[in-house]
């Protein structure tokens, strides 16, 4: 072939045409090299398509518009799929694409101070499937759970749990007002009672002595007196710890994380999703990972000290405004644990981190870049994708929700009242960037409006068929070998056929995009295709010949649907 001289162009695409008349595939070849060759871009096409060599798969090659050269594939190609699907299973779809290279997915890390809701449920779904599609096409995946055990909202929750342990045991006191309200905390500290009775007791009276007022509200819910709640709960804390001494509130302290963070392994375990790690936050200040992150960054010269606190200067690397990574008390700050925790994925040797968050975090994508860029790693390694809410709907009405009060939608709850199938598709039927309303009404419906129900009756249907031709003792041999395929002619399974093909494709585009949605899409499309071919004709017909190749053709469509369906962690019913 001769070499087309000239600066570097850009890269060539060969693409699906949209358009059947265009053919299957369609290049811009000769339009990307057209001004490198110095050739009018239909005259290169020609002569591209003149060096082609022959193939059975390839019916025709024309030439379109300015020079777009498109490719019609030949029936025999696509009879091809059917042998490989068969003869691949469940690796019909799987490549080694990313083989050789290190991806770190962490995700949900939902601080563990409340049992996980429906919003985390999203994040769950959407990591899980992401992690598995890029384990697909051949990447080492390493799935994390970062678990945030320090800092101040886990010391909100033991201040929590042992107050509602003081009520217990027969205190009256008024209960903060951004204190942790739910009925998981009142059953910690039940726990707590029963097993310690009142060895833990203080009078309410100590612990609220020289506390600033907290503020209070009417029974309407209005504003009645304007204390400082911040103030409060962080003066609160400290009472707690000073009375109970270190060890006795770390006692209470470890019950709550440990008896949450059981909660959500058991949670996420019943959702088919499991992590390699959890890493816990606070084996960041143990191991020195953080004083080592600080040091490195103060080497390099971009930290300062301002009004007794330790500041990153982040502005010179984009950020809104520079930011405390040391407080004025000598107490590190949670980015700086966030900094440590991501200098310390790339020294473990991922070519590539994923972090997972929730939409809420959107502010703190730059920041964390920021402090990578400025230890001389590449944050272009790290990829943050943000998840929007979830909002539920029932009987047509938006559920409510708040997280503080207790009065959440839990993950559990969710699982319960739709299962975890649809759950599982439901949440990531959408971009993780668009919101999602999801309809619980829906969700459980027996229809084809239900898209979970839809593609898994699908499957269950091509499993109904191959039992009745077992009924009526039909000799059934689905198998590419036995099959007539050529017989496979009608329009519908044509473009039966056309869509199986696509199958690697969009796992390959789903996986390196991180985009489950187009996964979801095409399933909803080959269940379409499908329902659409056994309406219209019959499978068990008395020709044995065109029978086995209409097997053969369902068997594989059955087994792209397993495929799909086990990549989004749902199951592939047999029936239903």
């Amino acid at each position: 072939a001769e070499v087309i001289p000239g600066e570097a162009v850009r890269e060539p695409q060969i693409e699906r045409a949209r358009d059947p008349s265009h053919g299957d595939f369609s290049s811009n070849i000769a339009m990307v090299l057209a001004k490198a060759a110095q050739r009018r871009p239909r005259e290169l096409a020609e002569e591209i398509v003149g060096a082609l060599p022959d193939s059975d798969r390839v019916e025709r090659v024309e030439i379109a518009g300015p020079g777009f050269i498109n490719f019609f594939l030949s029936a025999a190609a696509y009879l091809a799929l059917v042998a490989q699907i068969l003869e691949a299973g469940y690796g019909f779809g799987r490549s080694r694409y990313g083989a050789g290279r290190r991806v770190q997915v962490e995700f949900v890390s939902a601080n563990p101070t409340g049992p996980l809701h429906v919003g985390h449920g999203r994040g769950a779904a959407y990591g899980a499937v992401v992690a598995d599609l890029l384990e697909a096409v051949g990447f080492s995946v390493h799935r994390e759970y970062y678990v945030n055990d320090a800092g101040r909202q886990m010391d909100i929750l033991a201040t929590s749990v042992w107050l509602r342990y003081l009520e217990l045991c027969g205190e009256d006191l008024a209960f903060p007002s951004n204190g942790y309200r739910g009925d998981y905390v009142w059953d910690i500290a039940a726990a707590l009672h029963r097993e310690h009775a009142d060895a833990y007791r203080h009078d309410a009276e100590e612990v609220f002595a020289g506390v600033p007022l907290d503020e209070v509200h009417d029974e309407a819910g209005r504003l009645a007196v304007a204390g400082d709640k911040e103030a409060h709960i962080d003066a609160v804390i400290a009472r707690v710890k000073h009375l109970l001494g270190d060890n006795r509130y770390r006692f209470v302290f470890e019950l709550g994380l440990n008896t949450i963070l059981d909660d959500i392994r058991e949670d996420l375990s019943l959702f088919g999703v499991n992590y390699d790690e959890w890493y816990s936050e606070r084996s960041l200040v143990e191991t020195g990972a953080v004083n080592r992150a600080i040091e490195r960054l103060r080497e390099a010269g971009h930290l300062y000290e301002r009004e007794g606190a330790l500041w990153f200067r982040s502005t010179a690397f984009g950020d809104e405004k520079d930011r405390v990574i040391v407080r004025d008390n000598g107490q590190s700050t949670y980015f700086a644990s966030d900094i440590a925790s991501h200098m310390d994925k790339l020294e473990r040797g991922f070519a590539r981190v994923i972090d997972v968050w929730g939409a809420d975090h959107h502010g703190y994508v730059p920041r964390v870049k920021a402090a990578l860029q400025a230890l001389g790693d590449d944050p272009g390694k790290l990829d943050v994708l943000l998840v929007q809410v979830a909002n539920l709907y029932r009987g047509g009405e938006k559920v409510q929700m708040s997280t503080r009060s207790g009065e959440f939608v839990t993950l559990r709850q969710l699982r319960k009242e739709v299962g975890r199938d649809a759950a599982r598709f439901f949440y990531v039927m959408r971009k993780c960037e668009q919101h999602l309303d999801f309809d619980l009404d829906l969700a459980k419906s027996q229809s084809a409006d239900n898209p979970v129900y839809y593609v898994q009756y699908a499957h269950a249907r091509v499993c109904s068929v191959l039992r009745q031709a077992a009924e009526k003792g039909m000799a059934v041999e689905p198998s590419p070998g036995a099959a007539h395929l050529e017989l496979l002619n009608e329009a519908h399974e044509q473009t039966l056929l056309r869509t199986l093909s696509r199958y690697p494709e969009v796992v390959e585009a789903a996986a390196l995009n991180e985009e489950p949605h187009q996964l979801t899409h095409y399933l909803r499309e080959l269940a379409n295709d499908f329902h659409t071919y056994y309406n219209a004709h019959v499978f068990l017909v008395d020709d044995g010949e065109l029978r086995n190749a209409r097997l053969a053709l369902i068997e594989a469509t059955r087994q792209v649907l397993a495929n799909g369906l086990e990549l989004l962690g749902v199951s592939a019913p047999d029936s239903m």
